[in-house]
């Protein structure tokens, strides 16, 4: 089992909450990005892979590397949509896990608003990333990692 980060996008508190997951349960812990990544020193199981520039870049690495029974760390539905399917876990940022049942759903109500954006519809955002994403994060991570680690 591996624990994948989607780097280019995900909050430092995420980040670092992952770097300590990764060395209490020494788990292999690989974040994909398209740009360089500083790793902090003194975690044994963190490994960075920086792929070229691009849209999906990132995303297309961790899609073909993922295996059945990782877990996965990303905002991009459409990455998320890929994985599931592959049984990977995957969890958003705040704290959301991507299932078969909600996938589907996510990836329409995504291309909606993404439609909607880009006919100049003002959208809005997330609220801002404060202690309550981050501890529903933490918590949602380690259910997940737990029951990955049982199903092994």
């Amino acid at each position: 089992m591996k624990l994948w980060l989607d780097a280019d996008a995900t909050p430092r508190d995420v980040k670092e909450i992952c770097y300590r997951v990764s060395e209490r349960l020494q788990l292999e812990t690989i974040l994909v990005a398209n740009q360089r990544l500083q790793l902090p020193a003194g975690y044994k199981h963190l490994a960075a892979v920086r792929v070229d520039g691009g849209p999906d870049v990132a995303d297309r690495y961790i899609a073909e590397h993922a295996a059945a029974g990782d877990v996965a760390v990303t905002a991009d539905i459409p990455l998320a949509a890929l994985l599931v399917p592959a049984g990977v876990v995957v969890i958003d940022p705040r704290g959301e896990e991507y299932t078969t049942e909600s996938i589907g759903e996510r990836l329409s109500v995504r291309d909606f608003m993404d439609g909607l954006r880009g006919a100049g519809v003002e959208t809005g955002g997330h609220a801002a990333y404060g202690p309550r994403e981050k501890q529903a994060f933490a918590n949602a991570l380690d259910r997940a990692l737990t029951r990955a680690r049982r199903g092994r």
